[in-house]
């Protein structure tokens, strides 16, 4: 069984770098904001430090998880008026699943790495002036 000491250092990791996504979200106003993402990223951790006190495999473990939240994601997207609303946030939550489950195997430079490239990749693009510039002339 891990230390009391590991198993709250991984759930606490988890939810700081789960939370710098909500808050780039909840800046945003987005329906997944800081509360949402604190909370997907922390069960993600807490579902692979309980596979690992139970010696379960790990891999079918996060694959059941992501595969989960993927389900949940779907719920998220709405389809509408001419436009799909919603899949950055899907998308976000997916992520942020990934940084707890990294973060409940202790692998943290991998969580921080992701964490880092989602931030930038929210912010940058999230900006319209780029996103306009981006695109291919017809």
């Amino acid at each position: 069984m891990l230390p009391l000491s590991t198993i709250f250092f991984r759930l606490l990791i988890a939810a700081v770098l789960s939370g710098l996504v909500g808050i780039e979200r909840e800046l945003r106003h987005k329906e997944a904001g800081l509360r949402t993402n604190i909370l997907v990223g922390l069960g993600s951790a807490l579902i692979m430090l309980v596979s690992i006190v139970f010696e379960a495999d790990q891999a079918k473990i996060a694959s059941g998880v992501i595969t989960g939240i993927g389900f949940l994601g779907a719920g998220l997207i709405i389809h509408g008026q001419g436009h799909i609303k919603g899949v950055t946030t899907a998308a976000t939550i997916w992520i942020v699943s990934s940084i707890g489950l990294a973060c409940g195997i202790g692998y943290y430079s991998a969580a921080a790495l992701a964490t880092i490239i989602a931030l930038f990749v929210l912010y940058f693009f999230g900006n319209e002036k780029v996103r306009e510039a981006a695109k291919l002339n017809d």
